[in-house]
């Protein structure tokens, strides 16, 4: 049964279109891998899902709800989470102050931290008084993911959670993506270069190229060729 539908989305900024047509069809309790060069239209997808990037054109729904012209709150309040590229951290706000953000784009007044948090990020518990500005960057990655977690979301889009974060936090934040994923039940897009990353993680794969889907299938069908085609610079 899907939980997301994307149907001819064409999407850009300004006047300069990014995304050509884009169909997809996403499952709930999928774990997805977005696949594609630099500069091919990624990014563009996970902001016009969350509602960051108007629509010229197509239609989406989530949960069989159109949201084309819902804008982004609302989205999050029916279970879309975000984590960007970079991360967007506040710095000067304190490791807990940082995961209170993500209870207020829920639309819900309570700031109690759920323990599931902590059992997926212990390292957290740890640092709740520190300002997340002083976290390492693996760190900062795991403290969005888990502020993500704290609206409750039905899907997770993640964009490059692994950049510039070294190879043993890697493999945690893989780790907590399938239990999140396994254990909650949570839908999961991940955009992301690293191939081996995605072929470990991810169950279904899209490829884009040049703002449109060029490619899917399941985790196994994504096969050298396509990567050689489509992925290597």
């Amino acid at each position: 049964m899907s939980i997301l539908e994307l149907n001819g989305l064409t999407a850009g900024y300004g006047q300069t279109p990014v995304l050509f047509d884009v169909d997809m069809t996403i499952n709930k309790g999928d774990m997805v891998g977005l696949l594609g060069r630099n500069g091919v239209g990624k990014t563009t997808l996970l902001r016009s899902i969350i509602g960051l990037n108007k629509l010229t054109k197509g239609s989406l729904s989530f949960n069989d709800k159109n949201i084309t012209k819902a804008p982004t709150y609302k989205r999050s309040r029916y279970g879309i989470a975000y984590i960007p590229q970079g991360r967007e951290i506040i710095p000067y706000l304190s490791v807990l102050d940082n995961l209170k953000l993500g209870t207020s784009a829920s639309g819900k007044s309570s700031k109690r931290i759920p323990s599931e948090i902590f059992e997926f990020f212990p390292m957290l518990k740890e640092h709740l008084p520190r300002q997340g500005g002083l976290l390492s960057g693996g760190q900062q990655q795991q403290l969005a993911i888990a502020r993500g977690l704290m609206c409750n979301p039905k899907i997770m889009l993640l964009d490059e959670p692994t950049e510039g974060i070294q190879p043993s936090i890697v493999q945690e934040i893989e780790d907590t993506l399938r239990r999140i994923n396994q254990e909650k039940g949570i839908t999961v897009i991940v955009v992301e270069q690293k191939i081996d990353f995605i072929r470990q993680l991810a169950k279904r794969f899209f490829i884009m190229d040049k703002g449109a889907i060029v490619a899917q299938g399941t985790t196994p069908e994504l096969t050298d060729s396509l990567v050689h085609r489509y992925l290597t610079v």
